[in-house]
């Protein structure tokens, strides 16, 4: 781990961001200096990769080599990878801000990203313990598409959160530290921290929004999903996915235990841990062969959902074919890997 620049002393409270980078050497320079350009002080910077297997590290290296502003900047490297949310939860354990201010390495925070969430958090006591700001559209080579705005989170209760999850992205979000010191580190495994860390907010307090766009998110990332080209691929995609699904899901319930509002939470999850699970039988279990009977049994997933799947388990021949021809009339028609039509 490198560190430069203790913060200043001041009035305003320390707050980090965390910059969490994975395979993002093309683009990472810029939000490092994004970061480096913050018109807020004190600030300590966290920037980690976590155990890229291309130049992204050397990048952020580059990017901060040299740098004497006023902001405390630390590097480091996972020597193995974790994922989002067991990289999240380190950078914290790391972190000394009371706002932990969240950053991917394909994303770029406006210069006064921090200055302005803090005026706003200190406009209301210290009391939000997550603040998400609006966004800027970004596309894959750098052009802004617009404004994106999330459902509104003042006043977004418990009630609300088990009738319909908010949508929102947890590249604008800001945590006050105290979520974590409550709930401790996420566990390990989920592919996005959004749901879980409002869910921890409103659980034992309150979320708000500040309509700014104060990030240019890249949307869809640099992880945008191809599309599989058979049936095995497909399987193998939807395996990883459920099984992030499945930890957030079980994290939800243990967050909602730990703040003694377990019902709720559990009535609302009841369909999503049901499909998830159902999921893990017919298609992730190693040697999975589901009869009939597990489809009936499976009371709480949608009919179509438990056929298709009892389909691929049973059937992969018949949906292999289908998966391959759209592949290849996608390619004939000159879409790309994700579906996209030429330009």
């Amino acid at each position: 781990m490198n560190a430069t620049t203790p913060p200043e002393q001041s009035d305003q409270p320390l707050v980090s961001l965390l910059l969490a980078c994975y395979e993002q050497q093309d683009v990472v320079e810029r939000a490092v200096q994004a970061a480096l350009a913050q018109t807020y002080s004190p600030l300590e910077i966290l920037i980690s990769d976590d155990a890229s297997s291309d130049d992204t590290f050397a990048r952020i290296e580059h990017a901060v080599r040299g740098y004497r502003g006023p902001h405390r900047v630390l590097m480091r490297r996972n020597a193995q990878n974790e994922g989002i949310s067991a990289h999240f939860s380190r950078l914290v354990t790391l972190a000394q801000g009371e706002l932990l201010f969240v950053a991917a390495g394909d994303d770029v925070s406006e210069p006064q990203r921090c200055e302005r969430v803090v005026a706003h958090w200190l406009a209301q006591h210290r009391q939000p313990l997550l603040i998400a700001t609006d966004l800027y559209d970004l596309d894959e080579h750098g052009e802004i598409h617009g404004v994106i705005a999330h459902t509104p989170l003042d006043g977004f209760d418990l009630d609300q959160w088990c009738r319909a999850r908010p949508w929102l992205v947890g590249a604008s979000h800001v945590w006050a530290k105290t979520l974590f010191e409550h709930f401790g580190p996420m566990q390990a495994g989920a592919h996005a921290e959004d749901q879980i860390m409002l869910l921890r907010a409103i659980l034992i307090g309150h979320a708000s929004t500040l309509h700014e766009p104060l990030v240019r998110w890249r949307r869809g990332g640099l992880s945008s999903k191809q599309r599989p080209a058979n049936l095995a691929a497909h399987i193998a995609r939807m395996c990883r996915g459920n099984q992030a699904a499945l930890v957030a899901l079980q994290q939800h319930v243990a967050d909602a235990v730990r703040a003694e509002r377990a019902a709720p939470v559990q009535a609302a999850l009841t369909t999503s841990l049901c499909r998830a699970r159902y999921t893990a039988t017919m298609l992730c279990n190693s040697g999975a062969n589901p009869a009939l009977r597990a489809v009936v049994d499976a009371r709480g997933v949608p009919l179509g959902y438990r056929l298709r799947l009892f389909g691929y388990a049973r059937l992969p021949w018949m949906y292999d074919f289908f998966i391959r021809l759209k592949h290849r009339l996608r390619i004939r028609r000159g879409a790309d890997a994700a579906g996209r039509p030429p330009k």
